[in-house]
């Protein structure tokens, strides 16, 4: 910056890389928009967006079934039942899917992310020790920092196997093969479900979730970004449900049938 630049104290309030706007002109990252339009897909719009660097056509199909994969899991996930009720209660799409993406935290929603974070400290450590060894030390250490629960593993509701896992695996050893993602984190992904199963003496497969972050770490998402990208995800999956909701009718139903209590233990 020149010495001599005088600053805006308005216009210099934000510094953005993604918008440059004036009346008549819009551009994205440096794009005028009706270059964009037409031209990307919309996955590819997003990485454009959020990660400022294109996407080719091989990775922007890995990316956007990792997208496809997670968009809904049914009336039980609470971020789908939080926007169902609030549609109830006649707040509006836009308060139901924000209610529902609100339930999006690190239990239900935030394994991606935390999968990411494991696969990237197995692959930090595997130059200096190799894989299974590298493996074994990160879980001892993400056990003893996060407790007992791996992320991206084992389903409770998917037994044995979480049928949307086996499929995104398969994409990326496509893509994989044809040189668009290294494949490394794959096979990551792959001995943490080797380790796991030797530990419990019987397989413990990878769910979506671990699914997912194998995509997102091949393509070279920091971890927080998986959690962001999943909600970008799950918000068709509540917009479906909340308009499905809004269109059934019904006024503030509750998480369970009137006739169901729940219980009291007080004195």
């Amino acid at each position: 910056m020149s010495e001599n630049k005088v600053t805006d104290p308005v216009a210099d309030w934000w510094h953005t890389s993604i918008i440059d706007m004036e009346p008549g002109r819009i551009a994205f990252r440096g794009h005028p928009v009706e270059e964009l339009i037409g031209t990307l897909s919309f996955p590819q719009m997003i990485w454009h967006m959020v990660m400022g660097t294109p996407l080719d056509a091989g990775r922007a199909r890995l990316f956007e079934a990792a997208l496809v994969a997670a968009v809904d899991h049914g009336p039980q996930a609470p971020s789908i039942a939080a926007a169902r009720m609030a549609a109830t209660c006649g707040v509006g799409l836009n308060n139901a899917m924000a209610t529902g993406v609100n339930m999006l935290g690190d239990v239900h929603g935030g394994a991606g992310e935390q999968a990411v974070a494991l696969y990237q400290d197995i692959d930090g450590r595997s130059e200096a020790c190799g894989l299974e060894d590298a493996t074994t030390q990160a879980l001892d250490t993400f056990r003893a920092n996060r407790g007992k629960f791996i992320p991206g593993f084992g389903h409770r509701f998917h037994k044995p196997v979480d049928p949307r896992a086996p499929r995104l695996l398969g994409l990326v050893d496509e893509a994989a093969a044809i040189g668009s993602v290294s494949g490394r984190f794959a096979a990551i992904g792959r001995a943490v479900e080797a380790r796991l199963a030797t530990e419990k003496a019987k397989p413990v497969p990878m769910n979506i979730d671990g699914a997912t972050a194998v995509i997102f770490a091949e393509l070279g998402c920091p971890a927080p970004l998986a959690r962001g990208f999943f909600c970008l995800s799950r918000s068709v999956g509540i917009l479906a449900h909340a308009w499905e909701q809004t269109c059934q009718g019904g006024r503030n139903k509750g998480p369970t049938p009137p006739a169901h209590r729940w219980t009291y233990d007080g004195v």
